[in-house]
């Protein structure tokens, strides 16, 4: 299995320098996927990526929309498919499965639904539980300041490092950035990130789809 992410980015139009929120989108696809051929941008603000470990899936989400919305204004919409990965081609836009279809029929409803982040594995009862958090966990990170945003994604880039430490990274104090990360709920982000990863485990023995 394999997970899938289909996205696009909320206000792309009206940023000031579209240069730099594609190349912050295209450093954080990079990031997160194992090699440039997993990723791609297209439509000019849309871009689909493979994350191999399925389980790492929701983390890379959370690190995706971190880092747009360190820009003012702007924000990302994800859908999140996991399943079979039955073609693999030279380019992600050409590969085919489960996880593929399952990212690209939520992402058409996310929009209709003007909802910012969903998954879909095939199983009802975890998609249900998954989305219930989902929807409670974006109430914290749709809210994001820039500010925030940048401590959430310094966080997961370097989860070994102090407060202290990630502090020098961007010039602020200890306090401040515990200051950020309690205004980004970022525990309650990783506690949502265990619980999606614990659910996840269970994919594999549920009853047919």
């Amino acid at each position: 299995m394999t997970s899938v992410i289909t996205g696009d980015i909320i206000n792309s139009r009206e940023a000031a320098s579209p240069v730099q929120w594609l190349s912050t989108l295209k450093e954080s696809l990079s990031l997160v996927s194992a090699a440039p051929k997993y990723w791609e941008v297209f439509r000019g603000d849309s871009f689909q990526v493979e994350v191999q470990d399925y389980y790492n899936a929701f983390q890379a989400a959370v690190y995706i929309k971190a880092s747009l919305k360190t820009i003012k204004d702007l924000d990302v919409r994800m859908a999140i498919g996991i399943g079979s990965k039955t073609h693999e081609a030279s380019t992600i836009s050409e590969s085919n499965g489960e996880a593929f279809i399952f990212s690209g029929e939520l992402f058409e409803t996310l929009k209709k639904e003007k909802k910012n982040l969903a998954i879909k594995t095939g199983v009802h009862r975890i998609d249900e539980e998954l989305n219930l958090y989902f929807k409670l966990g974006l109430i914290a990170m749709d809210n994001w300041t820039p500010n925030s945003a940048e401590i959430v994604k310094l966080t997961i880039e370097n989860p070994k490092l102090s407060q202290q430490e990630v502090g020098k990274l961007i010039n602020i104090k200890q306090n401040t950035v515990s200051e950020r990360q309690k205004r980004a709920y970022l525990d309650e982000v990783m506690a949502l990130d265990r619980m999606y990863r614990h659910k996840i485990d269970h994919i594999e023995h549920a009853p047919a789809r």
